[in-house]
């Protein structure tokens, strides 16, 4: 693995993470309004990280 992929792969899990615990203080209400179910947010999350 070379540096960049290595740097790219770090800011897609950090980015995923970041995505992850804001979508988890969201309250049931906000995730609906949002069309996302709390199961959802891994999937959302990865969709995020992958940008």
């Amino acid at each position: 693995m070379t540096e960049m992929n290595l740097i790219r792969s770090y800011n897609n899990w950090r980015r995923y993470r970041e995505t992850v615990g804001e979508l988890n203080r969201l309250s049931n209400r906000e995730l609906s309004d949002l069309g996302i179910s709390r199961a959802d947010i891994p999937y959302v999350a990865r969709q995020s990280g992958a940008r």
